[in-house]
């Protein structure tokens, strides 16, 4: 592990800036786990202070005025709210069924893999042979499970407050790019604007990412068995899981036998985000409106014996 360092300024050398001189343009960790990370991913990484602001840094980065992206269809709600308030300086986005191709004329495309709280999964063959930019927020599959570079994406997200983080106590953003000049456009951007990443949540994902793999396993391993089990309560009516990762989301009868169960729960976690070693529901409605199902449930399944997690579950349901 790299020594945590919170020093704002170091010393030039012979009159001259040196590797790091600004917290702004750099530090050493977050230098250190965007190497880290770069290499789970197959390219260059660059940190933010939240998946949101690594949004919003590729919005301003590398889209212009008059400009149009297209926005996966039922992806995280928080990304159409970022977009919706930037299109007071011209760019604007339409939603499309990630599923199959994006629509023509777009100028950039997002995708998410899976999608938050729908769990689609896009047609990422179709996107990369248009035209326009690639980018996949693949914050739910993690480069355990997904390497949209290799796959011919230009950018892959990361809310790395998620999985990669694992602890519930890192709020951290991540953009990694297949191309170093795209690398050096986004780092001039971050440095310009000040979105930059602190040194103690970089440091705490060079902890995590040490463990990222089998994390994901038994994430994988617990929610598999749980969507599983779900399907054939009867009070559930519909179950969504990519058949990886550690989210999940699942339908009961209406927004008040949602509120039912995640109000009787005892040992998960009534709360929000997502990808923690514990397992955290909620009902979506209360942050997305008519945007969900009202009966629609968000499951961010843990490490915890799957066993527990299902008692938990069932006598919430009963």
């Amino acid at each position: 592990m790299e020594p945590l360092d919170r020093a704002t300024i170091w010393p030039y050398r012979d009159g001259e800036p040196s590797a790091f001189y600004y917290q702004r343009d750099a530090h050493p960790n977050g230098v250190a786990a965007e190497r880290e990370l770069g290499e789970l991913e197959g390219g260059e990484a660059l940190l933010f202070p939240s998946g949101t602001g690594a949004a919003a840094a590729v919005v301003l980065a590398f889209l212009e005025p008059g400009q149009t992206i297209a926005l996966a269809e039922g992806c995280y709600y928080g990304t159409s709210r970022l977009f919706d308030a930037l299109e007071r300086w011209g760019v604007r986005y339409v939603e499309f069924d990630q599923t199959g191709p994006p629509p023509d004329g777009v100028d950039f495309v997002w995708l998410e893999a899976p999608s938050n709280p729908f769990l689609t999964m896009p047609d990422l063959e179709a996107a990369v042979a248009a035209p326009a930019r690639v980018l996949v927020d693949s914050t739910a599959a993690t480069p355990v499970y997904l390497r949209p570079l290799e796959l011919g994406a230009d950018f892959a997200l990361h809310s790395a407050t998620k999985f990669l983080g694992g602890h519930h106590d890192v709020l951290l953003g991540a953009v990694s790019c297949r191309s170093p000049e795209d690398a050096a456009r986004l780092h001039d951007l971050r440095t310009s604007t000040g979105i930059v990443a602190a040194p103690d949540p970089c440091w705490l994902l060079s902890r995590s990412l040490k463990t990222l793999g089998v994390r994901m396993e038994r994430h994988t391993a617990n929610a598999t068995d749980l969507a599983a089990r779900l399907a054939a309560h009867p009070a559930v009516e519909l179950v969504r899981y990519p058949g990886f990762g550690g989210l999940l989301s699942f339908d009961v009868a209406d927004g008040d036998a949602a509120r039912k169960v995640e109000t009787s729960l005892r040992h998960i976690k009534n709360a929000t985000s997502l990808g923690g070693v514990e397992s955290v529901l909620e009902t979506r409605t209360r942050w997305e409106g008519e945007r969900v199902p009202p009966g629609l449930l968000r499951l961010s399944v843990g490490l915890e014996d799957p066993d527990e997690v299902w008692a938990d579950l069932e006598q919430a349901l009963a």
